[in-house]
C-alpha cells in the first residue's frame, strides 16, 4: 500500500481506472435493469448531489491533512537548521580542542541532514540514517566530556544546544513518518466509487452522455494524485527542499 501511495502517477492511473469502471458499472446497471422513473429522478438527484458533496468534503479534509503534514515537515527543516546553527556558535563556549571537534562534527552532520531531504534511494537513505546516528553519538560524547571536565553554566549552554540538535532530528523523523492513515484513503476511495456508480447510473437520465463518465473520474483521480504527492515526503514532485540547511552550510563555510 505504501509503495502505491509513494508513486503519485500510479495513484492517478489506478484511481482513474477504478472510478471509471465504477461509472461504467453504474451505466451498465441502468441499461440492464431499468431506467430511472420520471417521478424518481428528483429523489435520485438529491441522493447523487449529497454523495458528490460528501466526496468533495472528504477530499477537502484529506487535502488539508496532507498540507498540514507538509507544513510540519517544512517547519522542522527550519528548526533543524536553526538548532545546528545555534550549536555551531555555542561551540565557542567549549575548550578550544573540544570546540574544534564539535564544529567539525557539525559540518559533517549538516551534510548528512541535507542528504536526508534530497535522497530518494532507500539504500542511500539507510546510510544517511546510520551516519546521522554515528555523528550524534560523537557530538554528544564531545560535549558531555567537556561538561564533565568543566561543569559551568557556560558549558551547559553548549550542552543544551546539542540537545536541541538531537531533538529536532527526532521530530523531523517523526514528521516524515506521519502520513494520512490507510483507513482515510480506503474510506475516500469507497465513497468515490459509490459517487461514480451513481453518476454512471444517472448519466442517461441526465442526458450527460459518456463524457460525464470520464470527467468525474478524471477530476477525482487528479485530486487523489495531488493529495498523494503532497503527502509523500520522497515520492512526489512537491517535496520539502532543505533551503535553510543549504543557507546554513554556506554561512558555516564562510565562517
Amino acid at each position: 500500500m505504501q509503495l502505491i501511495l509513494d508513486n503519485p502517477p500510479f495513484v492517478f492511473i489506478l484511481s482513474f481506472v477504478l472510478l471509471w469502471l465504477s461509472a461504467r458499472i453504474g451505466a451498465a446497471l441502468l441499461r440492464r435493469f431499468r431506467k430511472i422513473e420520471d417521478e424518481a429522478r428528483e429523489d435520485f438527484g438529491v441522493i447523487q448531489a449529497a454523495t458528490l458533496t460528501l466526496l468533495a468534503l472528504i477530499i477537502g479534509f484529506t487535502f488539508s491533512m496532507a498540507v498540514g503534514r507538509y507544513d510540519q515537515r517544512k517547519n522542522y527543516e527550519e528548526e533543524e537548521a536553526n538548532a545546528i546553527g545555534t550549536e555551531y556558535v555555542r561551540a565557542e563556549l567549549l575548550p578550544a580542542a573540544d570546540a574544534a571537534a564539535v564544529r567539525r562534527l557539525l559540518n559533517a552532520y549538516l551534510d548528512e541532514r541535507t542528504l536526508f531531504y534530497t535522497t530518494r534511494d532507500e539504500q542511500e537513505l539507510a546510510k544517511v540514517n546510520a551516519g546521522t546516528e554515528r555523528l550524534q553519538d560523537a557530538m554528544w560524547s564531545a560535549v558531555k566530556q567537556s561538561a564533565a571536565v568543566q561543569p559551568t553554566p557556560v558549558v551547559a549552554l553548549a550542552v543544551a544546544g546539542m540537545n536541541d540538535v538531537l531533538n529536532t532530528q527526532g521530530y523531523t523523523q517523526a514528521a516524515w513518518r506521519n502520513r494520512i492513515p490507510y483507513a482515510a484513503w480506503a474510506l475516500m476511495t469507497l465513497i468515490a466509487m459509490g459517487a461514480n456508480l451513481l453518476v454512471g447510473y444517472g448519466a442517461r437520465a441526465l442526458k450527460a452522455g459518456a463524457g460525464l463518465l470520464l470527467i468525474v473520474p478524471l477530476t477525482v483521480s487528479l485530486s487523489f494524485t495531488l493529495i498523494a504527492d503532497i503527502d509523500s515526503p520522497r515520492g512526489g514532485v512537491i517535496r520539502v527542499k532543505p533551503l535553510n540547511l543549504h543557507a546554513l552550510a554556506e554561512s558555516m563555510r564562510a565562517h
